[in-house]
């Protein structure tokens, strides 16, 4: 995914790019209006992710005069203006979606997915199976090669997450996000701790390398047969 940010909080800025080069995401930035405007018309991005109140040039005018171009690249607009009256403004200005501040990236991650996926439609879960892993998610019972796991609410939904992504690194940003639904706090083990809890369960059964610590950058659960 290529994606352009037009944003002016550096504190922001730095969050959403973060995030996104985690995800293996490419991901330019505009600080202003003006410079916005010239790299949503001059570059080829699949998804925009503007701010409302922008220096320079209004995130709304900045929208009008892409689409008068005949523009019609995905913009998510993410402002700190959450009164319907202002959504419903966004959404009527030619934004495709509408996110206020403050935000969970897990969130804003899936929304820009989805604004790329639009017109596919997947059939809704009840089971997840990665090898020789089963989990049911309507009872929330967990095997694996048949015998069950009992495992702890927060344990269930890392797992979960993990389940989803087979093969793939998570940041422990994404991971925290999903489970905890908060921003993340760089200065708190208790991923690690949580990890380390469902390692030893797996251990327990002689699966100690499901879950791969990928340093420096996150978690994978490895598929086993």
């Amino acid at each position: 995914m290529k994606v352009l940010l037009v944003e002016d909080d550096k504190t922001t800025i730095d969050y959403i790019v973060k995030g996104f080069l985690e995800q293996g995401h490419s991901i330019d930035t505009a600080s202003d209006g003006h410079q916005g405007l010239l790299l949503a018309t001059g570059g080829r991005y699949e998804l925009v992710i503007l701010d409302r109140m922008l220096p320079q040039l209004d995130g709304l005018k900045l929208l009008a005069a892409l689409r008068a171009t005949g523009d019609l690249t995905p913009v998510l607009i993410l402002s700190a203006l959450g009164h319907v009256d202002e959504r419903v403004k966004g959404l009527r200005a030619g934004g495709d979606d509408y996110m206020t501040k403050p935000f969970a990236f897990s969130e804003l991650l899936v929304r820009a997915e989805k604004l790329m996926q639009r017109g596919q439609s997947q059939p809704q879960q009840t089971d997840l199976a990665v090898g020789l892993l089963q989990m049911e998610l309507l009872t929330r019972r967990v095997t694996l090669e048949g015998q069950e796991l009992l495992l702890q609410p927060k344990e269930f939904q890392l797992l979960k997450y993990l389940m989803e992504h087979p093969n793939q690194v998570i940041s422990r940003t994404l991971l925290f996000e999903a489970v905890w639904d908060y921003h993340f706090d760089p200065r708190t083990n208790v991923i690690d701790v949580h990890i380390a809890k469902l390692r030893r369960k797996f251990e327990e059964l002689g699966h100690g390398e499901l879950i791969e610590t990928v340093r420096g950058a996150g978690y994978r659960l490895r598929q086993r047969h």
